[in-house]
């Protein structure tokens, strides 16, 4: 028998996250782990009269993949995949791994390769989903190796993930539409504002945000969700910051990471662990030392560091900051094959001023 919060879980996807309508050609992603939500959001799509199938994948592929493909391989870009992205009309992303740190030993320089050469596909797939021709989202199915992560047994993160996503609510999708009404605030407060400084322990960095769209993230492209985020202009930021919790990227772990920004590009990196990988992914391609993304946490149910990016970003109380692509809808013009969200806690003695205004101290905005 299915878990009845799994059915909710799959309703709010189906009918809030993506829309679902008649005639949607749907693809969802995930590994056999998350079988019980594939088949439950197939059912309810079906049930919508949407067109679903299923891209199932097997736990140790991309490590054979990495190891064994040539060069030539790893610079190719597949025409199925190209024509599947130019086509969709939703498309759903299950995070579901049974070993999260499955690529640690790969050659970075192979991940940078195999990135790069997708660049094409990446950035159709966001001028699409900017047009809202394409919707799109990425959720997390309970696995062991993602409970581990998070030093919680399978059965506490499960409720983890039911409780931060609201199933509970006998109606969840108002729960979400009443999280997009009191965010509505905080994003109206941000489009008025052109700079951004944000001081922190090991941090001070400025960013220009003139005539940049905020994005008010209510469970649609994520779920759960609860952030506001913008794309700084690309050749804004200036000075330092220090990353407070660990940030994975491509099947690793980098602790501590800093990054040193002149003239909106980083122009110095290190780490504690992984510095040769965070180095490798920023020398990816032009616009992998550029900001796409910054963001305010806001979902202050989510308290606990958990190592998945999906949760920890939106923390209420902490920021993000996404070296790499940045989303169209919010006029950002970075380009890059790279976008990897770190982390930075401003619960503790953070503070965000913007156009010389304190706006935002210990995690929380003020005179909202």
């Amino acid at each position: 028998m299915i878990d009845k919060r799994l059915e909710k879980f799959a309703y709010i996807l189906v009918n809030h996250s993506l829309e679902l309508k008649k005639g949607d050609l749907f693809v969802i992603s995930g590994s056999h782990a998350a079988a019980p939500l594939i088949k439950e959001v197939y059912k309810q799509a079906l049930d919508a009269g949407a067109h679903p199938y299923t891209r199932l994948g097997i736990d140790g592929l991309a490590e054979i993949y990495y190891k064994h493909a040539s060069e030539k391989q790893l610079k190719y870009m597949s025409p199925i995949a190209k024509f599947e992205t130019e086509r969709i009309d939703a498309r759903l992303g299950i995070i579901s791994p049974e070993n999260t740190r499955s690529l640690t030993n790969i050659d970075p320089k192979k991940q940078a390769i195999s990135s790069v050469a997708q660049k094409e596909i990446h950035q159709i797939f966001l001028d699409r989903a900017a047009k809202k021709e394409l919707r799109w989202c990425v959720t997390q199915y309970p696995t062991n190796s993602s409970a581990q992560d998070a030093d919680m047994s399978l059965g506490e993160y499960e409720d983890f993930i039911f409780k931060a996503a609201h199933v509970g609510k006998k109606d969840p999708i108002s729960h979400w539409k009443k999280v997009f009404k009191e965010q509505e605030k905080i994003r109206k407060l941000l489009d008025r504002k052109k700079k951004l400084h944000i001081i922190s322990k090991d941090t001070d960095l400025t960013i220009s945000v003139a005539g940049r769209k905020w994005i008010n993230c209510y469970g649609k492209e994520n779920f759960p969700d609860g952030e506001i985020f913008t794309g700084p202009a690309e050749n804004s930021a200036e000075g330092h910051i220090r990353y407070t919790f660990p940030a994975s990227h491509g099947g690793r772990e980098i602790d501590d990471i800093q990054l040193w920004f002149k003239k909106g590009k980083v122009v110095k990196a290190k780490a504690s662990k992984g510095e040769k990988f965070l180095n490798s992914m920023l020398s990816m391609d032009k616009g992998s030392r550029r900001i796409g993304e910054f963001s305010f946490g806001t979902n202050y149910g989510i308290k606990k560091y958990t190592k998945n990016t999906l949760f920890d970003e939106k923390i209420g109380g902490t920021i993000h900051i996404a070296v790499g692509s940045g989303y169209p809808e919010t006029g950002s013009k970075n380009k890059s094959s790279l976008h990897w969200d770190m982390m930075c806690d401003l619960r503790r003695d953070g503070e965000v001023y913007a156009d010389g205004e304190l706006i935002y101290k210990n995690g929380k905005f003020l005179n909202i």
